[in-house]
């Protein structure tokens, strides 16, 4: 089980066991971490309908291609540099 449906299953069990109604409001100042609210809308809907919450996995947000060339040709950049400076150093 993923640590973010843990956590979300945890606040609202905890909820639950207080005797409150679980909303997002509750839920979100339960939580240790910070998640998107449409993590939370989704949970608690699940819930509602099948007293479960969903498999939730945390995605790293993927970087256009534009972007990793542009980090890449900086990195090169950078590495030339570096090159240029010891050759410069060693003669």
């Amino acid at each position: 089980m993923s640590t973010i449906t843990l956590a979300l299953e945890q606040a609202i069990t905890s909820l639950i066991a207080e005797g409150k109604e679980p909303s997002v409001a509750l839920i979100k100042a339960r939580l240790t971490e910070p998640l998107p609210m449409p993590l939370i809308i989704k949970a608690l809907q699940a819930w509602k309908k099948n007293a479960k919450v969903p498999k939730i996995e945390r995605t790293e947000p993927s970087i256009s291609n534009e972007e990793r060339i542009k980090q890449l040709e900086q990195h090169v950049a950078d590495l030339t540099a570096r090159l240029t400076q010891l050759e410069n150093v060693n003669h």
